[in-house]
């Protein structure tokens, strides 16, 4: 996510400093030095490491800590940043833990729930943990708050879509983000908000097929775990909850087939005289997902469906979108259309805290925020957003 988030916020100029951290400092080092902005500097950072990480936030005087790295490390990065006296922000929330008994209808240890627990701690220290600040959750969240706010009377169901007509040339099989947090928002329980509480379902349950904009056209999507189900019925007033993502029948093939042979575990095991994790075994064995924008073609979509009552008191259903195209991203940034879409809201929202105009104190979702000027703003960034009025007319005759 630094390789992208740099050459974003290097044609901003809202920050005084931004310290790029990698466990390899040779691999921030290659991120800034792209940008070649004396605005930037790289360090070696261990993110398990929490009083390195508080002291690394004290020795570089940083008001905040960015969290772009996968969720095995929110928790100490968010401990860290509380006891730094530090804002914070991160794309991915706090893991979740199923239900022992009865995984696929009740919720155990929910996203975000551990973040959460400190809300109490962040208030009485007068600071702010934005979580889930990314597209998806994020963006999503965003919109969903001004749909709520501005375009619905009352709303029956907000559905995160998310889908793409990307391909990856020359391989068979390597997937655009993260496959360590893939699997685990893949193959854990899917969270659904319904009638005031959460439940959980079968993974890849509820298939249907979603029709993308901008020539992406119907893609399949199915249930998947994700933040904004658990963020959104916090601060918006909504009968049911849900997010599905566009996998595609191969891709889900593939990660049945890691959980059919264990491969998705993320403790160790010994092999011989080493110890290791399946699932980082597998990361290790795909592409970097950084590194495959000059094979991939196509676009993605991130958008938030919502069906309710308008303003004007008539049934309405809109889908408010976000397309990046990966031919764009590589021209403009040097990187790939998953990637890009990711990096550039959090970078949009930090330049919200720096002016002020989002603020707040405890552990607060998109939600809790003003809409309109990180839409306005994500405009002013060269990558708009859009929306589509999908709703259906009946006509009734007797």
């Amino acid at each position: 996510m630094g390789s992208a988030v740099v050459p974003i916020a290097a044609r901003r100029d809202f920050f005084e400093h931004i310290v790029v951290a990698d466990s390899k400092q040779s691999r921030a080092a290659d991120a800034v030095a792209k940008v070649g902005d004396p605005r930037f500097s790289a360090v070696g950072l261990d993110a398990s490491d929490q009083g390195a990480v508080e002291a690394a936030l004290a020795e570089h005087r940083c008001d905040v800590l960015f969290n772009a790295v996968d969720p095995r490390f929110t928790m100490p990065l968010f401990r860290a940043a509380l006891n730094a006296g530090a804002r914070y922000l991160d794309m991915a929330m706090s893991l979740s833990r199923p239900h022992p008994g009865r995984p696929y209808e009740l919720t155990g240890v929910k996203l975000g729930d551990e973040q959460f627990a400190l809300a109490q701690a962040w208030r009485d220290r007068g600071g702010l943990a934005l979580v889930g600040m990314g597209v998806e959750p994020g963006l999503a969240d965003v919109f969903a708050r001004y749909a709520a706010e501005h375009l619905f009377e009352s709303v029956e169901e907000i559905g995160v879509r998310d889908g793409s007509n990307l391909v990856v040339e020359g391989y068979d099989f390597a997937p655009t983000f993260s496959i360590w947090t893939t699997i685990e928002e893949c193959l854990n329980p899917p969270v659904i908000w319904e009638d005031g509480g959460w439940h959980t379902t079968e993974p890849f349950s509820e298939p249907e097929v979603f029709d993308f904009p901008e020539g992406i056209g119907p893609v399949e999507c199915v249930n998947v775990e994700h933040e904004e189900v658990l963020l959104v019925p916090r601060w918006i007033d909504a009968k049911r909850v849900t997010f599905k993502y566009g996998l595609g029948k191969e891709f889900i093939g593939v990660l049945k087939t890691l959980r059919k042979l264990g491969l998705d575990n993320a403790g160790k095991i010994r092999v011989g005289g080493v110890e290791a994790s399946p699932r980082d075994v597998v990361a290790a064995s795909l592409p970097d997902p950084a590194t495959l924008g000059d094979r991939m073609r196509g676009k993605t979509c991130a958008g938030t469906w919502v069906k309710g009552v308008g303003k004007d008191g008539r049934p309405r259903e809109v889908y408010l979108y976000h397309v990046v195209d990966n031919e764009w991203s590589m021209r403009e940034y040097g990187c790939q259309a998953v990637v890009w879409q990711t990096a550039v809201h959090p970078v949009v929202a930090l330049e919200l805290l720096a002016a002020g105009v989002w603020s707040g104190t405890g552990v607060l979702g998109p939600e809790a925020f003003d809409a309109v000027p990180f839409l306005e703003l994500l405009n002013a960034y060269g990558s708009p957003w859009g929306m589509r009025d999908q709703t259906r007319e009946v006509l009734l005759s007797a």
